[in-house]
């Protein structure tokens, strides 16, 4: 891309007032090479702007790319044919998907898979604002006292993601390249753990079946949370999300939760 008029000027003036080349160019951070080409180029024409290229005419102006810009960053999801496909019916401008990537890449927008998250409504974010509000003082021996659990699936099998593969023409069924699966997923596994800034509890495998709010708290809450916590202290905390069995025993189960009052002292805040 050509240099900024501005950086070509700067260049232009450093030179002419007895800075060396490579002094020039370590000052306007551009490379040596650059500096000099600018500086020959003054030489030669007198001037400070670039000579018209020989090349085929850009077919785009600036008002197009701003266009394909604004309306990328408004439909983050739009492809680069539905991009060109507006820019002809609006702009009558007809160009490649290859030409839309390439404005889009130049004004640092890159196509990438997407972050997966839980859906959030209103009231979660109005939840987890006040949260951080109300925990922005907290000290490292406040955070002591929070006992961090969640579960997690895995497959037993294969990898959850897509796969690729370096192929030749013709190789598409080769052994090599074909990602063998069995039926059904192969299986799956699920385990639940809880980490503190002092200490851990051991991996808890959920075994036959999905966690359930009952298995949540025989299996979980009985046997592993409320003994660590009774080595907590009074001030223990214990953090997980807004899963299923989670909410269900502090919601339905009211004997439950009791119990684990009297034992965790302040017991679970969700998040």
């Amino acid at each position: 891309m050509p240099l900024d008029p501005v950086i070509v000027a700067r260049i232009v003036a450093l030179i002419q007032d007895g800075r060396g080349q490579r002094e020039t160019a370590r000052i306007v951070g551009k490379s040596l090479c650059a500096a000099q080409n600018v500086y020959q180029r003054y030489e030669e024409t007198g001037l400070i702007t670039r000579r018209p290229g020989s090349g085929r005419k850009r077919i785009t102006t600036q008002r197009d790319d701003r266009f394909l810009v604004s309306t990328s960053l408004r439909n983050r999801t739009a492809s680069a044919v539905l991009l060109r496909n507006q820019l002809q019916e609006v702009r009558d401008v007809n160009v490649s998907e290859w030409t839309v990537r390439r404005r889009l890449r130049a004004a640092g927008l890159s196509c990438r898979r997407m972050a997966t998250g839980p859906p959030l409504q209103r009231r979660h974010r109005i939840a987890r604002l006040a949260f951080a509000r109300n925990h922005l003082a907290w000290n490292d021996e406040d955070w002591s006292n929070e006992l961090f659990s969640d579960e997690s699936r895995f497959c037993l099998n294969r990898s959850d993601g897509r796969r690729r593969v370096w192929r030749r023409p013709g190789e598409r069924y080769a052994p090599v390249c074909i990602d063998e699966r069995l039926p059904f997923g192969g299986g799956s596994v699920m385990v639940w753990a809880g980490i503190s800034s002092e200490a851990r509890i051991d991996l808890v495998f959920i075994q036959n079946g999905s966690l359930t709010a009952h298995r949540y708290i025989t299996e979980v809450l009985e046997d592993h949370v409320m003994p660590f916590m009774i080595t907590m202290g009074e001030h223990g905390i214990l953090m997980h999300d807004n899963a299923r069995p989670h909410a269900a025993v502090l919601s339905e189960d009211i004997r439950m939760r009791s119990e684990l009052g009297d034992l965790i002292g302040q017991h679970s805040v969700q998040t």
